[in-house]
């Protein structure tokens, strides 16, 4: 079973006329006012799926600061998620930090979405209080025994749209605060896997955090893969597609060629997200 872990779909309104979102949503205007970004819905994600051989995607939509927004999108999810039980398995997005926030992941986890994600800070450094204010969100996840998404980057490297100024130092400050959470580090953890390798506290904070790939051809060789699985070990990585920005596709043919067994492809490509969620079972 093939499972994307990292997709992301929008409703109509958003599709058909993104710009009247722009306001008060810099993230969102940032990302997708961008000549040639794309936005797809639950149908479109689907017609993906057959033709590139996807048994299942983790749907979620995007860290709206706005309870309107965020309601719209994750109701979104949850309409696809009823429509399309045996292929799609949706997560609650909002902005951390936004008004609400803990009310609509309650809201959509009693609905019947299966995580929480993917979170992220497109337009700022992780503030400082952050811990602080995620711990409600956190402790919610952890009742209810879902997993946390959160968005992260590399900090060096060349410049995109959403590529944050958030360190290393940050990242591992936020893991540090929520050791008892599920919790994926999306596009590779934004590097910190490779610090797996030092001998004390690190290793620690990193045995219980997965890694998924989305967007890796466009930021890392193919090695990545092959390195990764040394380093962290084959069940803690995640395949992702992040569709529409990339089809699974191409991660699939560089997944080949970094020379891994079979049994490590399964695992990266849908066994390790499987044990996430026992209905896959």
């Amino acid at each position: 079973m093939i499972i994307d872990f990292h997709t992301h779909i929008f409703p109509p309104e958003v599709r058909d006329k993104r710009e009247d979102f722009f306001d008060h949503e810099p993230a969102f205007k940032l990302l997708y006012s961008v000549p040639g970004s794309r936005l797809a819905g639950a149908e479109g994600l689907i017609r993906n799926m057959d033709n590139e051989g996807v048994d299942k995607s983790v749907v979620f939509g995007f860290p709206w600061h706005s309870q309107d927004y965020f309601k719209r999108n994750n109701d979104y999810i949850m309409d696809a998620v009823e429509r399309y039980k045996d292929r799609l398995i949706g997560f609650s997005a909002f902005f951390p930090l936004a008004k609400g926030a803990e009310k609509e992941l309650e809201r959509c986890l009693k609905s019947g979405l299966s995580g929480v994600g993917e979170l992220a800070f497109y337009t700022s450094t992780v503030p400082k209080d952050t811990l602080k204010a995620f711990k409600p969100i956190a402790e919610i996840a952890k009742r209810f025994d879902v997993p946390i998404l959160l968005h992260a980057n590399e900090p060096v490297g060349h410049y995109y749209p959403g590529k944050t100024p958030i360190t290393l130092k940050e990242i591992y400050d936020f893991l540090q605060g929520f050791p008892d959470n599920k919790i994926i580090l999306a596009h590779w953890g934004g590097g910190i896997l490779f610090y797996h390798l030092m001998k004390k506290a690190v290793k620690g904070i990193l045995q219980n955090i997965w890694f998924d790939t989305a967007a890796s051809p466009y930021l890392y060789d193919k090695e990545i893969y092959s390195i990764s699985t040394t380093i962290v070990g084959s069940d803690r990585i995640l395949f992702g597609s992040d569709f529409p920005l990339l089809n699974p596709g191409r991660y699939f043919k560089e997944i080949k060629e970094a020379g891994l067994s079979e049994d490590v492809i399964r695992k990266i490509c849908g066994e390790n997200a499987a044990l996430f969620f026992t209905k896959l079972h």
